[in-house]
């Protein structure tokens, strides 16, 4: 058992709503909330601050908004994954929260334990798109045949190995997850998932499946969240 809390910050400008999460996640073992802001002005300036694991961000901030806040922070840190909080789920909310480099969202209403689930996968690698993102990501791309149809005309650069890697981690498996389905170490998922970066031209895990799914590389019907 991991001895290391995931360390979080928290931007939500719902007071109370904000209140009610930080009690929740606080009672849950390997989970700290290290700083909290109601604005992403602020939230910017903590990511500089502290070390984090992960930022639970609402996208309905007020000043510059959750979506610039988001791209703001994965600027300067592209590593640290972004979980969106948000009241609704629609298609062009779901491509910019992909733009902004969010590694997935949970709506509003999600049952605790779901969202601390999400925290953790997302924490750990993962990305966090649920039924309905993952249809309209699907469409999204198939209403732009032309540029589909180029697309899937590039040779796939990916070995067998890390295809079958990517596939796990659209299925949103971690390192730990996919190194023991396919008995291999997590280093050398580590260097596998670093290699498709680099050939998908992907600047992390999500954007890497993303390109993928429009490459035709992978089977879309894998990513889907309940």
């Amino acid at each position: 058992m991991s001895s290391t809390p995931i360390k979080i910050l928290l931007v939500e400008d719902d007071e109370l709503f904000r209140l009610g999460l930080q009690v929740r996640l606080q009672q849950e073992p390997g989970l700290e909330i290290i700083a909290e802001t109601e604005d992403g002005e602020t939230a910017i300036e903590l990511v500089k601050e502290h070390l984090l694991d992960i930022v639970l961000l609402d996208v309905g901030l007020p000043g510059i908004g959750g979506i610039e806040t988001c791209r703001q922070i994965k600027q300067q840190n592209p590593a640290l994954p972004i979980l969106i909080l948000t009241s609704h789920s629609q298609k062009p909310l779901i491509s910019r929260l992909i733009e902004a480099g969010a590694q997935g969202y949970c709506l509003k209403g999600i049952a605790a334990e779901k969202l601390v689930l999400a925290l953790r996968s997302v924490a750990a690698g993962a990305s966090w798109w649920d039924e309905i993102a993952t249809r309209e990501i699907r469409s999204s791309f198939i209403s732009e045949p032309p540029q589909l149809e180029n697309i899937s005309k590039i040779a796939n650069p990916l070995t067998g190995r890390e295809q079958e890697i990517l596939s796990l981690l659209a299925a949103g498996k971690t390192n730990q997850e996919i190194a023991t389905a396919l008995y291999i170490a997590p280093g050398t998922v580590r260097v596998h998932i670093h290699a498709i970066l680099q050939k998908l031209e992907a600047s992390d895990r999500t954007q890497a499946v993303m390109i993928a799914l429009q490459k035709g590389l992978i089977n879309s019907d894998i990513i889907v969240k309940d």
